[in-house]
């Protein structure tokens, strides 16, 4: 079992390897009541206000005492939501037999003994020691969603564990079988067989969950046992480069180690997020947490459910991200949409008639947002099904028809490197300079030079200045300019001349369609 913890973005997972064997306990006492109202100072008398006083008799306290708007605001505790979830979440242990792999480059003679000596017994116990298998066991966390003994946790508690148990709220133990898992989302569905009566978490809407609300996290942090913990959303839909569908929701609930598949509940007492990791230098908790969000689980644990496996929609498109640039040149009043960068031959897209350029505003009736949030709604869409896209193509909207098919995780596409020799003494292509960049036409002997795929037309990039705009949008010798405002070029001088065009059309900036690596990409390039 992997060690859950992972340096990208110095992003940690949560489950705890191991018992924890000390825990410091720091206490703090608190100087002044926070609560406590300032006293008010008594304004002066002055003689223009002068008023005769009127002896009173001294005020008699009574039964009740007015609350300051301060008190009155002051939060009432969590004590009664509490109760109510903690049997629903429960604790994760597994443990997994881990045997030393042999070292090919390990070519360490073992000490030799007189056969049969006292010595030859301790040498041969010695040498075995570091090849004898041993049990790792690790802490996580995870909610029961189904009397039937169905349990909801992450992907990365239960990887590669030999025995999985399910440690109940009133400390029962019960052996879980795994149902299924998805390590693209880091989710897993267990099972348990339970004599008593479960308590069930219930999903909640977490597209409906706004930053500021107020959410409740349970788990099991460093194998301390069942813990309670609030705080706020922070944020929503951010990506921590984990997976090609991230979209977790922030939240700066106290979440460590040992807090991986545990819920995060909102103030209903629903569940909408799955907590997996956390961003950490130290690997305890900082105020930054995320959580898987409810309506991604609920699609996922459904498939696992059903058949164990997941399967996902495709559409055969490479996208890319709509940038200021590009928005301002497509006509649109903001970067949104899913901008399409290539295609694959034959699949769902290019059968329906999208075109590379174009700019994917729906899907099925629902807004794509950015780039993200396509893969997502093409994933979660029904395997055969039919749905209208919308795009943005030069300037006009169209709705068309697609069909989502299933996606082959091991799909791969064939690549063919033909090289072609240049030949000696060929003379150099003509070179022109525009926007920074050293243009020339695509010959043999660059596609000798840049290793530019067989089949690319254009124009290629010889050298690139890197103040100059191209060199600010990283635009890098060895690039094939295939288009220029989605119109193709296949020479220096028709680049030079388009460029024109666009400066004379009164447009600030023009697109450009890359080939790197065989891979198409759109740029935004700002004309001079």
């Amino acid at each position: 079992m992997r060690q859950d913890s992972f340096s990208r973005l110095g992003i940690a997972r949560l489950s705890v390897a191991g018992l924890v064997s000390a825990i410091a306990v720091a206490s703090f006492g608190l100087g002044v009541d926070a609560w406590s109202a300032p006293a008010v100072p008594t304004a002066p008398a002055t003689k223009a206000a002068a008023v005769p006083i009127v002896p009173t008799k001294p005020a008699v306290a009574g039964p009740t005492v007015a609350l300051s708007p301060s008190a009155a605001a002051r939060p009432q505790g969590y004590a009664d939501l509490a109760e109510r979830l903690l049997p629903m979440v429960v604790n994760i242990s597994t443990s997994q037999t881990l045997r030393r792999r042999p070292d090919p480059n390990e070519a360490q003679p073992a000490p030799q003994a007189p056969q049969g000596s006292p010595l030859d017994d301790f040498f041969k116990d010695f040498m075995d020691r570091g090849n004898r298998p041993r049990r790792v066991q690790s802490l996580g966390s995870g909610f029961i969603i189904d009397p039937a003994g169905y349990v909801v946790t992450n992907n990365h508690v239960i990887d590669g564990a030999d025995e999985i148990t399910v440690i109940l709220n009133d400390t029962t133990s019960l052996p879980a079988t795994l149902v299924g898992k998805d390590d693209k989302t880091d989710l897993a569905l267990l099972k348990v067989n339970s004599k008593q009566p479960l308590a069930v978490a219930k999903f909640g809407d977490s597209d409906k969950s706004r930053v500021g609300d107020l959410v409740m996290a349970i788990g099991d942090p460093f194998g301390l046992g069942g813990t309670v913990t609030t705080g706020i959303v922070s944020a929503r839909n951010r990506d921590i480069n984990s997976g090609s569908y991230d979209d977790f929701i922030q939240t700066d609930a106290p979440i460590n180690r040992g807090n991986s598949g545990g819920p995060l509940f909102n103030m209903d007492g629903e569940v909408i997020g799955v907590n997996s990791a956390i961003y950490s230098p130290t690997g305890g908790s900082v105020g930054i947490g995320f959580a898987i969000p409810a309506n991604q689980t609920k699609n996922v644990i459904a498939q696992l459910k059903a058949t164990g496996k997941i399967q996902r929609g495709w559409l055969g498109v490479r996208i890319q991200q709509v940038s200021d640039e590009i928005a301002e040149t497509m006509g649109l009043d903001r970067p949104r949409g899913a901008l399409i960068a290539g295609m694959t031959d034959g699949g769902p897209a290019a059968k329906a008639g999208v075109l590379n350029g174009d700019v994917v505003l729906s899907f099925d009736g629902k807004p794509v947002g950015d780039n993200r949030a396509l893969p997502r709604m093409v994933a979660e869409a029904p395997i055969g099904k039919t749905v209208n896209i919308e795009i943005l193509r030069k300037g006009q909207r169209k709705t068309m028809p697609i069909t989502v098919q299933r996606l082959v995780e091991d799909e791969k596409v064939a690549s063919v490197d033909n090289k072609t020799p240049a030949k000696p003494g060929a003379p150099k292509p003509p070179v022109t300079v525009n926007l920074g960049m050293s243009l020339a036409p695509v010959s043999p002997d660059s596609r000798r030079r840049f290793r530019l795929d067989p089949k690319v037309q254009g124009v290629v990039v010889t050298e690139v200045d890197a103040d100059s705009p191209a060199g600010q949008k990283n635009i890098r010798p060895g690039d094939v300019i295939t288009e220029v405002a989605q119109q193709k070029v296949i020479s220096p001088e028709e680049v030079s001349a388009k460029l024109d065009a666009e400066r004379k059309a009164g447009h600030k900036v023009v697109l450009l369609q890359v080939s790197r690596g065989g891979e198409l990409t759109f740029i935004g390039v700002r004309l001079p």
